[in-house]
């Protein structure tokens, strides 16, 4: 096995895991302890995991915000999924939300052709990936552009949406529970997705298996406000009856 190829393995079942161990990485891969620590090393100087004492953690459990770009590429087959099963949240005809997210701009390109729909937006990848379509009415919303998910935020952004009552709203997540909701790493951020909750009839969430069951610094809404979870295959069959049991709606692509 290349070096490369021990990298995904790693961060694959870093991520499956939630933490990997020098020793029980060696006798999987077939390697030294010592090569599997410069494979570490490789993985934490590109962001994706951080090494502790005897392993290595990735990024996403340690409540670290990679950026879009890094994001992008994270579990693209499962993304897509989950866009495609969102599909049938979306309504014949009426207004849409799309919160900003790797996953709402899969949704944001499976969207329907043959329907007028008005989309509202926060994201620029998605009101780039939407603005040219004959049948689509686009309401980009203006605010301080966070580089990392190139969403607008900001009271600029809360304003503007609290003049809005949409069908439906597709929202991202960095973590959701049953005890603590709806979560993200960013106040500003959780402020906006907040307001994008509230100006729809109906919320929806789109969240792969590494989202659920793990909480971050800022709440956005409650579970009790959150109608439809879309998730992938991936996602622990206990979380999903607890997320059931306190009213959520569970879908699996």
């Amino acid at each position: 096995m290349y070096a490369p190829e021990r990298h995904q393995e790693i961060l694959g079942l870093a991520r499956a895991a939630g933490r990997v161990d020098v020793s029980t990485l060696a006798q999987t891969l077939d390697v030294t302890p010592e090569t599997v620590r410069r494979d570490l090393s490789v993985l934490e100087r590109q962001g994706l995991v951080r090494r502790v004492h005897g392993g290595a953690i990735p990024v996403e459990r340690l409540g670290f915000e990679p950026g879009v770009a890094d994001r992008e590429s994270h579990l693209a087959a499962e993304k897509t999924l989950i866009a495609k099963a969102a599909l049938a949240e979306v309504p014949d005809a009426g207004t849409v939300v799309l919160d900003a997210g790797t996953t709402t701009v899969r949704l944001a390109e499976q969207l329907p052709t043959d329907r007028e729909l008005t989309v509202v937006t926060n994201s620029l990848p998605v009101a780039a990936v939407l603005a040219a379509r004959p049948n689509i009415t686009l309401h980009l919303v203006g605010g301080t552009i966070r580089g990392r998910t190139l969403a607008a935020v900001g009271p600029w952004a809360e304003r503007a949406l609290a003049d809005i009552q949409a069908d439906v709203v597709f929202l991202g997540a960095n973590g959701l529970t049953p005890d603590r909701g709806l979560t993200t790493p960013d106040l500003g951020e959780a402020a906006v997705k907040r307001a994008l909750a509230h100006a729809a009839r109906r919320v929806v969430v789109l969240a792969d298996h590494t989202k659920i069951g793990r909480s971050d610094f800022a709440r956005v809404v409650g579970i009790d406000e959150v109608d439809v979870l879309v998730t992938d295959p991936g996602t622990d069959g206990g979380l999903v009856a607890e997320l059931e049991d306190a009213g959520v709606a569970v879908v699996r692509a």
